[in-house]
């Protein structure tokens, strides 16, 4: 989150920062198996006065100040929850109307919501149509699938709604990318589930999230473990539905997420590159090309995605939505002092600094850097804690995919600047005298 001299607009210093905002906070309409969110109704004392909505003077100071704070040719507001659309269409014209009211001259501002779908209609696509939003729309397979935890209150599936948000999405030309949560059912199921996105739900952009929840996640914040506690990597109790499992049973389990990213990495490397935007493997071109990965998972530093609540409260970041990370609230300080902050650099900055050895040593240390730190609660085999529980299967995927990586970078022309197989590799070998094929990884024969 530091400042330096760089790129510029209007004559000043760039100013970007990003805040999901939760203008109806843990209130949904729906009752998902791993929600992380829900509990905080209880968490965060919503039933102590933590109203459950953004009153309106409240929603137009946020909007002005995330304004005024950034200097930047686009500002892009999230809107996420719980379930935002439960505030009602009238609720995001009135965001559109303040957005106007303090929109620079030059500036273009853009808008994200992340949805369930179940409450979308023509109404509403036509409004997300006209004023550009980008959906992020909830959905983990097919039906069988989708419904094993998606379920509304009464227990029952909610595929048939989704996928008819998903009609009216591509009727009124809505853009938008599904997310897709990757479970200890969905990761046995990764083709079933790719191709189902690629040929049903013809997903312009496929994101997948990985879901890991220890079982005292609902009380217990990030950082705050007890360090003798922590299983070491490989530890039986780190297997979800296991006896003594520390994580929740709908988790995915370290190997099973290395499966899932290889079995659709293969697929879409036969078939779709340049047809199918899958996140991840966009993000990692990018990372073998050198570049700084624009993931915050698995970039160096963290601290880019602040969380706001109802009632004007910022945190840390929307999964140490905890009391212990609660920065200020836009009452009291003003976003960008506590954005850009000294408490949120600290916070940015230890992703790197609190590395184990494991991790400083790795060979794909560059892709990920260490994940995101809500997930190291393990420790590794040697015994030193902080270690990402999905450790082993980021590595597995990364080593599968180096040379298909760079292959697909040099038949395109780009560096290779990361890997096994990096330019200053083969530069290496060559001069060595060893022989070194760059031809056609077999996957894609």
């Amino acid at each position: 989150m530091h400042i330096t001299q760089g790129p510029q607009f209007n004559g000043k210093a760039s100013k970007r920062m990003h805040i999901m905002a939760k203008p109806i906070g843990a209130v949904c309409n729906i009752d998902c198996t791993y929600c992380y969110y829900l509990s905080k109704q209880d968490l965060l004392e919503y039933k102590k006065g933590c109203s459950p909505k953004m009153e309106k003077e409240r929603l137009e100071t946020y909007i002005r100040q995330y304004i005024e704070a950034q200097n930047t040719p686009e500002i892009i507001f999230s809107w996420q929850g719980g379930e935002p659309t439960m505030l009602g269409l009238d609720y995001f014209e009135k965001i559109v109307e303040f957005q106007k009211k303090y929109q620079p001259e030059g500036v273009t501002i853009s808008n994200d919501l992340q949805t369930n779908g179940t409450l979308l209609n023509d109404k509403w696509c036509e409004f997300l149509g006209k004023h550009n939003f980008l959906i992020g729309l909830s959905i983990d397979g097919p039906e069988m699938l989708h419904n094993a935890y998606r379920t509304n209150r009464a227990g029952k599936g909610t595929f048939n709604q989704v996928m008819a948000a998903v009609e009216l999405l591509h009727k009124h030309k809505v853009s938008f990318a599904t997310l897709t949560c990757v479970n200890n059912l969905t990761s046995q199921n990764a083709l079933e589930v790719y191709r189902f996105l690629r040929d049903e739900v013809k997903s312009p952009q496929m994101q997948f999230i990985p879901i890991v929840e220890q079982k005292t996640f609902r009380d217990t914040a990030p950082q705050t473990w007890a360090e003798d506690d922590q299983p070491k990597q490989g530890d039986k109790r780190l297997i979800p539905g296991g006896k003594d499992s520390v994580v929740e049973a709908w988790c995915v389990s370290d190997q099973a997420w290395g499966n899932f990213l290889i079995a659709i990495f293969d697929e879409w490397a036969q078939k779709d590159i340049g047809k199918v935007f899958v996140q991840y493997f966009e993000a990692s071109l990018e990372t073998w090309m050198g570049r700084r990965n624009p993931l915050c998972t698995l970039s160096d530093l963290c601290g880019k995605g602040l969380a706001m609540e109802p009632n004007g409260d910022v945190f840390t970041c929307d999964h140490y939505v905890y009391p212990e990370y609660k920065i200020g609230n836009i009452h009291h300080q003003k976003l960008d002092d506590m954005a850009y902050g000294p408490k949120q650099q600290q916070f940015g900055y230890a992703k790197t600094r609190s590395l184990t050895t494991q991790c400083q040593t790795c060979d794909y240390q560059f892709a990920c850097h260490g994940e995101c730190p809500k997930n190291r609660f393990i420790r590794t085999k040697s015994g030193e804690p902080g270690l990402n529980y999905l450790c082993a299967g980021w590595h597995k995927f990364f080593k599968h995919i180096d040379k298909s990586l760079a292959y697909i970078l040099r038949a395109t022309k780009h560096p290779v600047a990361h890997g096994k197989f990096s330019d200053a590799v083969l530069r290496d070998r060559m001069k060595q005298g060893i022989a070194y094929k760059t031809n056609q990884p077999q996957s894609y024969r």
